[in-house]
């Protein structure tokens, strides 16, 4: 009580010495003292990859975005790394008489994910490629690994998620980014590369990825929720996915993960989390990615539609916000429309 007593006196006593507000006078001062910047360096772009040829279908739930055939994708990559963009994440929605429960197709050599990995890289070989590596979309139940026993089970699941970023190495992937929240997959992930010669390609894990309601609209685009069987299914993704009531337990994931070989973590949701953000940054020696996900992109899009936002600068606020938290990098739906504003800036 004391000290804060002292602390409000000497408050007290810096002003009139001491304004705050000389140092938001005008937008030119303002920018001086700027603590933090956007730049669409900052940015990845998450994007879905549909089958055929000159395909492009609108996700409803999400307004301007797409999933598009890899010809279409490719053309797309072009633009927005000209924009300064250079990373992707890229997912895949495939035929329903691919999928099973081992998820076999998801290594498949000229599978889906594959072939959009070798379009983009001969196309733009300086953008950075991060496919998703998880079972989901190749799974017959819509879960992030191998149903056994009623549960996911994670050390077959993990068996099989290298044998899929290795195809996605051989592909010429960047970087591979498991989602799937298996316990020890960093490692064995680790292990599988170096074995199969790939010691340069990165491992971006979604170290602290919560089991959230956000997720809808991503879940949409790719068909990827849990769904019911003739067989006994966890009806939801919380044995693996974190509870978001649990701040301690991210630092703890997102530790371990370093330790097993990470070179990125990611924090998914983001707006909502970034408590968890900056507990990341502050624990971890390397670069902290988070991901604006699809529900918190469309709640932005609802409410400008309907003129209740102005949708550039909630938008904009939000990503700096991000940042201002503590993300290296931000994989956001908003990417394109953000680079287009910052470059006219």
């Amino acid at each position: 009580m004391k000290l804060n007593t002292l602390m409000v006196k000497k408050a007290k006593n810096m002003f009139p010495l001491q304004r705050g507000r000389r140092l938001r006078t005008n937008e030119s001062i303002r920018s001086l003292v700027r603590e933090t910047t956007l730049s669409p360096t900052d940015f990845m772009f998450p994007m879905f990859i549909a089958e055929g040829e000159n395909v492009k279908v609108a996700i409803p739930s999400m307004p301007g975005i797409f999933r598009r055939s890899i010809d279409l994708t490719v053309e797309e990559v072009k633009e927005i790394y000209a924009l300064g963009i250079r990373a992707v994440n890229i997912y895949v929605k495939i035929s329903e008489n691919l999928k099973d429960n081992a998820g076999v197709e998801a290594w498949n050599p000229n599978g889906l994910m594959q072939q959009a990995i070798r379009a983009i890289k001969a196309a733009c070989p300086e953008m950075i490629v991060m496919p998703d590596v998880a079972l989901d979309p190749y799974s017959i139940y819509g879960h992030d690994g191998i149903i056994a026993n009623g549960d996911v089970e994670n050390d077959s699941t993990n068996a099989a998620l290298v044998k899929m970023a290795v195809s996605h190495a051989q592909a010429g992937a960047d970087f591979v980014a498991p989602s799937d929240m298996m316990d020890g997959r960093v490692l064995r992930l680790r292990e599988g590369l170096d074995a199969a010669g790939f010691h340069n390609v990165g491992i971006m894990s979604y170290s602290a990825k919560y089991a959230s309601a956000f997720y809808g609209p991503f879940r949409d685009a790719l068909d990827s929720a849990p769904r019911e069987a003739d067989v006994e299914v966890p009806k939801d993704k919380k044995t693996y996915q974190m509870d978001y009531a649990n701040r301690i337990e991210a630092i703890k994931e997102a530790l371990s993960d370093v330790e097993e070989g990470a070179d990125m973590v990611m924090v998914k949701p983001g707006i909502a989390y970034l408590d968890i953000v900056r507990e990341v940054k502050n624990a971890v020696n390397v670069p902290v990615t988070v991901f604006q996900v699809s529900g918190e992109y469309a709640m932005v899009k609802a409410a400008s539609e309907r003129g209740w936002l102005d949708h550039d600068k909630i938008m904009m606020e939000q990503l700096m916000c991000i940042k201002r938290a503590g993300a290296t990098l931000i994989s956001t739906y908003f990417a394109k429309e953000a680079a287009i504003i910052l470059n006219k800036i």
